[in-house]
């Protein structure tokens, strides 16, 4: 039986050496030549008309200015977390809204101590494991943005930036 898989394999060998030499296709050479090029000069022919190589001082020139954006600092908040464990840990929370006419700032005023409780609510619920690292804190930012904006609606809250989060 080994006799047989040898002889198989003296027979491929033999018929790839009979074979004669492949040739780079015409086919092939347009794939690999042309098209390379096609894409390359589309490229820079789309850089070229959205402004990196010329045009970019008026695309610059016509583009809306940055509106300005105001911020609301509220009260520093210090928070008791919840804890199974018999140590009792704390946050300590400087938060600023970010919002997009200074004339918001009179409307939010005025809930404020709806806003307050909305935040002390949630934030009594956490856990230290529920606030840590990058994706923790953005889950917290994103649960007061919407907490707030339920608070103080119909004024519209763009943004909940944190100035200080200590936990103890």
């Amino acid at each position: 039986m080994d006799e047989e898989i040898e002889e198989v394999d003296d027979d491929a060998a033999e018929s790839e050496d009979e074979s004669p030499p492949r040739r780079f296709g015409l086919k092939k050479m347009l794939i690999f030549t042309i098209v390379p090029v096609v894409v390359l000069g589309g490229g820079a022919a789309g850089a070229w008309w959205f402004g990196a190589f010329g045009g970019g001082e008026a695309s610059m020139a016509s583009a809306p200015p940055p509106k300005p954006a105001y911020f609301y600092d509220l009260p520093e908040m210090t928070i008791n977390l919840s804890s199974i464990e018999s140590r009792t840990q704390y946050l300590r929370l400087k938060v600023a809204l970010e919002i997009s006419d200074d004339d918001l700032i009179d409307e939010i005023e005025p809930v404020l101590p709806r806003v307050l409780d909305a935040f002390q609510v949630y934030l009594r619920e956490l856990r230290v494991s529920d606030i840590e690292g990058s994706a923790g804190l953005m889950r917290l930012k994103e649960e007061l943005q919407r907490r707030i904006n339920v608070a103080v609606y119909p004024v519209k809250v763009d943004s909940v930036l944190f100035k200080e989060i200590l936990v103890q």
